[in-house]
């Protein structure tokens, strides 16, 4: 087990556990940084468990021991500026587990910025600014990335689309040419018609840009790809943090587009400002 996931193994072991352990689990998850300083027998006190209750628990969650366990929360602890308080649990309050949903954002956001490389995102912008068209492909959570993406960059005097529909996707590929740029963004990386997409941009002479985990299809097959590696379980009490982290580098992107489009850029939104002045109550 990668010691980054062990709170959220906890979580999702509670289930399965027995009545005593789920104490200790309750305890560990409320308290994790006083745990690193505890004896076993401080862990089974203030858990109102035995001691052979603990070292069940630990090997529940797939550690060898106690020591083996505050070993692997030390380690997580250390990596997570949110201190790792990430699981939510059935009997989290409500500002609990709204203080877990934004410290796995934050945590996310900066363990990715701090993941991302830098060539690869001046190559991604250079790319886009070259293109005469620009289009954002991506499906279900992704569409709702790609055509946010969609609205800033028509903003910048980018010819730009949005598509989440394969048909669609495929279409506007192999109407493509050479120098045209398509940002693929995927959660998974593994989205077959995605990657059917891509191929179709490819071969149309486009540039392919993907928004995805590291060493996935996506990924491995895309022009320049800008790597994002958010860990998400399909289940009810994990935050999806990738999808703000996926909004972060398209921000990112728009960023560096503006600044080399310059001043000229600048009249341009200014005026985009008054436009819109007119539709909005004083």
């Amino acid at each position: 087990m990668k010691p980054a996931e062990l709170t959220q193994t906890i979580s999702d072991t509670l289930p399965a556990l027995r009545k005593s352990e789920r104490k200790v689990a309750d305890f560990v998850l409320k308290n994790p940084m006083q745990l690193i300083r505890m004896r076993i027998v401080d862990l089974a006190q203030e858990a109102e468990v035995s001691e052979p209750t603990v070292v069940r628990f630990c090997r529940a969650v797939g550690c060898h021991g106690f020591q083996d366990f505050k070993l692997a929360l030390a380690q997580q602890l250390a990596a997570s500026p949110s201190y790792g308080q990430i699981a939510v649990t059935e009997g989290d309050s409500t500002r609990e587990y709204t203080h877990k949903v934004f410290d796995s954002t934050i945590d996310t956001l900066l363990k990715v910025r701090e993941s991302l490389e830098i060539e690869r995102l001046d190559s991604a912008v250079a790319a886009i600014c070259a293109a005469e068209r620009v289009e954002f492909y991506g499906f279900g959570a992704s569409a709702a990335v790609a055509f946010d993406a969609q609205h800033k960059f028509f903003r910048l005097q980018i010819t730009s689309a949005a598509y989440s529909d394969p048909h669609l996707q495929n279409m506007s590929a192999t109407s493509l040419h050479s120098g045209d740029v398509v940002v693929a963004i995927s959660q998974s990386g593994r989205t077959q018609a995605l990657i059917d997409s891509m191929e179709l941009v490819k071969q149309a002479g486009g540039i392919v840009i993907a928004i995805a985990p590291s060493g996935s299809p996506i990924a491995s097959n895309a022009s320049i790809a800008i790597e994002v590696d958010a860990k998400e379980d399909i289940k009810i009490y994990t935050p999806l943090s990738s999808r703000i982290a996926h909004l972060a580098v398209i921000d990112v992107l728009a960023i560096g587009v503006a600044k080399k489009k310059g001043p000229q850029l600048q009249q341009h939104l200014q005026k985009l400002q008054e436009g819109l002045a007119s539709l909005r109550s004083p």
